[in-house]
């Protein structure tokens, strides 16, 4: 089986939004996009989600931050990369305004910044790493995970961190199968009343 790692494009956007969800919901009845877009209607959430990759405003969810694993012209993964100094918070809330949200979308995202991580700005961050049904367990992630970190270094970029759900059992031991190591984890009450999960890591990796 070979896999193929390619950049995405605008035209990727629904996949990226199925990919998108998938990695928020993470086996929870809801996610942080429910909550920001004020439905449990996948197809309306997916919707919004398409029109977010393609926003203006260049926040991570940004189609220009992914990439896109392919098997025999399948897309069966992604992962995104992106730098906290450009994608920050104000421009996250710019692009979900920019597709329809209300001056309201800033306190429902304080569920998130409830856990607040002191993130280096010349470290890039990795996010919505997923691969479908039917191809987990091929190398797909391994390679995505490869090609990104070789780009990053080609930048500048020494070390790369993520953010993941404590109790993420499967998520965690993978990102630590791949080199990552626990830096910090902050747990919240908020974050636990909204989705059930006591909080979030972060973890890290010198390349």
């Amino acid at each position: 089986m070979s896999i193929t790692i390619r950049q995405a494009n605008a035209g990727d956007a629904p996949f990226l939004a199925q990919m998108i969800l998938q990695s928020s919901r993470a086996g929870k009845k809801e996610c942080i996009f429910d909550l920001v877009f004020q439905t449990n209607d996948d197809k309306e959430i997916l919707k919004k989600l398409e029109a977010l990759t393609q926003a203006t405003a260049k926040s991570h969810c940004q189609f220009t931050n992914f990439l896109i694993a392919e098997v025999d012209g399948k897309k069966v993964g992604s992962l995104c990369s992106y730098e906290p100094r450009i994608a920050t918070r104000q421009t996250f809330v710019d692009a979900l305004k920019e597709i329809g949200c209300d001056e309201s979308v800033s306190l429902v995202l304080e569920v998130l910044y409830d856990c607040d991580f002191e993130l280096n700005n010349r470290t890039l961050m990795f996010d919505f790493m997923e691969e479908v049904e039917g191809f987990i367990d091929v190398g797909i992630l391994k390679t995505l995970m490869q090609k990104s970190l070789l780009t990053a270094r080609l930048k500048g970029y020494r070390i790369a961190q993520s953010i993941v759900e404590i109790g993420s059992l499967e998520t965690i031991l993978y990102y630590k199968k791949l080199g990552f190591k626990e830096v910090q984890t902050i747990e919240s009450e908020l974050y636990r009343e909204k989705f059930g999960r006591v909080g979030l890591m972060l973890l890290s990796i010198e390349f």
